[in-house]
């Protein structure tokens, strides 16, 4: 490394996020990378993250640049849970109001196979709030009652989604440019259950997935699953009332069970985000930093936000729970 960047640790107390501080104006991360793709390998298995802070980064392209140094491929977004825009080959972060927290998770958690690693740009960092917290997925998983862990484990999470236009995001945007037989190839391939509904105009979609994982390079067990997100309890009182006094439960946008189709109970799900909350830490984003994140070893969210804000969003690597099979 460099004696321009400055290497120090972000939450010391918690060992995570390894933070690279340019010293001096004008230097690139993508030449930075070029010289230093080891050390981010090292720094992602012991701190869970790598924030670079003061580097030259005008625009999405550098970061695109910057993402591609580390020789994946960057994903698509295919299978996404929330309304997202590309911009170029990297997407905007989830397009929510700013008065909406969004909930701790891995990304795409609610499947089977995940991106190994994500990374953020952020393009304009709002007035206030608008923080990407983070957990640390073993820690949570610790931190859970070990009886309703016990659970979770035995049965594993069993989501159903609804996709229809107008309620929540419809089947085209979750599966973007492909077809009805296309759809159904992908999710035969994952064993991801598929209904057409309404003459085919709406979907249900269910699958059966892990609730916990292995990290596979630090071997720690880690919480692995998006129930406490998905769960009908995630919704305010006056929006969970009012959906269930339009529809059923079953055609609800999505909703979650365990495995065996039995009923998740709110107060199992308060114990998760209990947990979340015990573990999570966040730093104020600065305009054009860079982070990267282990996505089996931290999760994350997003508080609520005052004026302008974006972050944009990269994915790369695959890990999937049916490799432990």
């Amino acid at each position: 490394m460099t004696s321009n960047v400055k290497e120090t640790l972000l939450f010391p107390d918690e060992q995570l996020v390894a933070l690279f501080e340019a010293t001096e104006p004008g230097l690139s991360p993508v030449a930075w990378a070029e010289s230093n793709r080891d050390l981010v390998a090292e720094r992602l298995a012991s701190a869970g993250a790598c924030l670079l802070r003061g580097f030259d980064v005008p625009d999405e392209t550098v970061f695109s640049q910057f993402v591609r140094v580390f020789g994946d491929e960057l994903n698509e977004y295919t299978y996404r849970s929330t309304p997202r825009t590309k911009v170029g080959d990297v997407y905007t972060s989830t397009e929510y109001p700013a008065t909406e927290v969004i909930p701790q998770h891995n990304e795409m958690a609610y499947t089977s196979t995940w991106p190994e690693r994500l990374w953020f740009y952020s393009a304009i960092a709002a007035v206030s709030g608008g923080q990407t917290p983070l957990a640390d997925s073993h820690v949570v998983y610790e931190r859970i009652p070990a009886d309703v862990r016990e659970r979770f484990e035995r049965h594993g999470v069993r989501y159903v989604r609804n996709y229809r236009a107008g309620l929540g995001i419809s089947w085209q945007e979750t599966f973007p440019g492909m077809s009805r037989e296309e759809v159904e190839r992908f999710c035969a391939e994952r064993d991801i259950v598929v209904e057409w509904l309404e003459g085919g105009e709406s979907l249900r979609t269910t699958e059966t997935c892990q609730a916990v994982t292995v990290h596979p390079v630090t071997g720690r067990t880690l919480w692995m699953n998006q129930a406490h997100l998905f769960h009908v309890s995630n919704l305010n009182e006056a929006t969970r009332l009012a959906l269930l006094e339009m529809m059923q439960e079953e055609d609800l946008p999505r909703n979650a069970y365990y495995g065996d189709g039995s009923p998740i109970p709110d107060a199992d799900l308060a114990a998760v985000r209990k947990a979340y909350e015990a573990g999570t830490v966040a730093f104020p984003w600065q305009p054009g930093d860079l982070l990267v994140i282990d996505n089996l070893t931290l999760s994350h969210g997003r508080n609520r936000f005052e004026g302008p804000r974006k972050v944009l969003v990269a994915m790369t690597g695959s890990l999937s729970s049916r490799q432990e099979a």
